[in-house]
């Protein structure tokens, strides 16, 4: 009767270490993604709220770990803010948080009711540097006025001091604006973007001190010193 052979089994060692070497390679990634936190956070686009505001509004103030921070998390938390209106957050570098944000910002303080009016209609009691309505605008009016004061540049913004709602018998939507500078202006809503033009005109008529009539042409009466 023939004798059995037995087989040996050979043992694949470089196959082991090669599997033991991805397990400890993949176990390091997954230790450090855990570990390693966020070294950047840029903002874009804020002028109203401070970077701090943003970045401690959007919870990543002390600056944890990469892989704990989701994008869609921190643009729900900004959105809890009535100054920002739209937030777009992503992650470069994988360490590097971007947030990119659109502001709900401060238009006009309306003063018949005592409250700051933002971008989008709503109002909060916060003052900031920018125009005050000094009178009441009916309703039918002010619609129109908010969204011709969301078009005004952030620059020509903050060079408009006091706004008066002064109709004639010939506009029910007419203005009067008086100007940090000691300029005034007249305006309509229908013409109201070209107090965007203001600094141009201003340097126009080398700084003298008037009144711009934009109602009707674009007519400029100095005024007597």
């Amino acid at each position: 009767m023939a004798k059995k052979v037995k087989k040996k089994i050979k043992i694949k060692y470089r196959f082991i270490l090669v599997f033991l070497l991805i397990f400890y390679l993949v176990g390091l990634l997954i230790y450090n993604l855990f570990n390693t936190s966020i070294t950047n956070i840029y903002i874009y686009n804020n002028n109203f709220l401070s970077d701090y505001e943003i970045i401690k509004e959007s919870g990543i103030e002390d600056y944890p770990a990469t892989i704990k921070v989701w994008s869609s998390s921190v643009e729900k938390k900004l959105l809890e803010n009535i100054y920002i209106m739209d937030v777009d957050v992503y992650k470069k570098k994988l360490l590097e948080v971007h947030i990119d944000v659109t502001e709900n910002r401060p238009l006009f303080f309306y003063q018949s009711i005592n409250k700051t009016v933002l971008l989008d209609g709503r109002t909060v009691d916060k003052k900031f540097n920018i125009p005050i309505v000094v009178n009441y605008i009916p309703d039918i009016v002010y619609k129109v006025f908010v969204s011709k004061m969301s078009e005004i540049n952030n620059d020509v913004l903050i060079k408009i001091s006091e706004i008066k709602y002064y109709p004639n018998e010939v506009d029910n939507s007419r203005f009067f604006l008086t100007m940090n500078d000691g300029n005034y202006v007249y305006l309509t809503a229908s013409k109201f973007e070209k107090i965007n033009n203001y600094l141009e005109l201003a340097r126009n008529v080398d700084n003298k001190k008037g009144i711009f009539y934009l109602d009707y042409g674009n007519k400029f009466d100095i005024l007597e010193e």
